[in-house]
């Protein structure tokens, strides 16, 4: 449809894709490389400058990927929740899937028992499939990475600055991805849509007393009950700092854009005396 074309061009355009003409800018030739979605393409890139590659590289994978969480039998779904609990990060969603990738790697390391993998798998309630799909996805990312020379960095997971790298890569390729608790119980108003969402059942903070305000997430599902999937915590000031101003101006009027206007001004002053300092 005519209005898809445009949002996509639209989209493009915010993530520094295009050119003013319309073509592909050297950055988005870049981006292209990449069998991605475009704002993921962007966040891979944006790791480079972070210097969290490794854990975006498998962050990517993961979510290119089918979904690694399984629907339980009926009658099973508390102790999967409680499988699925031992890998959740205090950081989101994208930093539990890291936690996952992980554990199956360490896992199945042991390359003689093949069927190893699937009963790891099948003690927590983890697709083998999606698991080794996710891992030949990971390794694909790596060779382009690799081909085109660009940077990866050592693996320093768990790290405070880690983290935030992380949450600063992701923002740089999802700040359209953004959603706001608006009343403290889950109802998510999304900042480009003003459509409102509940987290997804799979979520690390679902059915958790601490529901964050501010949230980034992967995707939009009307299918499945109008839900936001692969979440993780932000600041209103770490969005701040990346958002294009020009994508800001351009969002519908809302409470939670009057909150970031907010922080935006109050960042200007400090960002100006930093650029006169330096």
């Amino acid at each position: 449809a005519p209005e898809s074309l445009m949002q996509a061009l639209e989209d493009l355009d915010y993530l520094a894709a295009l050119d003013n003409d319309g073509n592909l800018s050297e950055f988005g030739i870049i981006m292209s490389e990449f069998p991605l979605d475009p704002q993921l393409s962007k966040a891979l890139l944006a790791s480079c400058e972070f210097e969290c590659v490794d854990e975006m590289l498998t962050i990517a994978a993961m979510v290119t990927a089918p979904s690694c969480f399984l629907h339980a039998p009926p009658g099973t779904e508390e102790i999967a929740l409680t499988c699925w609990h031992r890998f959740s990060h205090p950081a989101g969603d994208h930093c539990t899937l890291i936690n996952v990738f992980n554990a199956f790697k360490a896992a199945t390391a042991n390359p003689t028992d093949p069927g190893n993998n699937e009963k790891w798998c099948r003690d927590y309630f983890l697709s083998c499939s999606a698991l080794s799909m996710a891992e030949m996805i990971r390794a694909e990312l790596v060779e382009i990475m690799k081909r085109i020379e660009l940077p990866i960095s050592e693996p320093d997971f768990g790290s405070e600055e880690n983290l935030l790298s992380i949450k600063k890569a992701l923002l740089s390729g999802y700040f359209m991805h953004i959603a706001r608790d608006v009343d403290g119980s889950g109802n998510y108003l999304m900042l480009t849509h003003k459509q409102v969402a509940q987290l997804h059942p799979c979520s690390s903070y679902y059915n958790t007393r601490r529901i964050p305000e501010w949230v980034l997430f992967h995707e939009f599902s009307i299918s499945e009950g109008n839900s936001i999937r692969v979440i993780s915590e932000i600041s209103p000031h770490l969005f701040a700092e990346l958002v294009p101003q020009y994508y800001f101006s351009n969002l519908p009027p809302s409470e939670s854009k009057d909150i970031l206007q907010e922080v935006i001004n109050h960042l200007a002053p400090v960002s100006a005396m930093k650029e006169e300092q330096e």
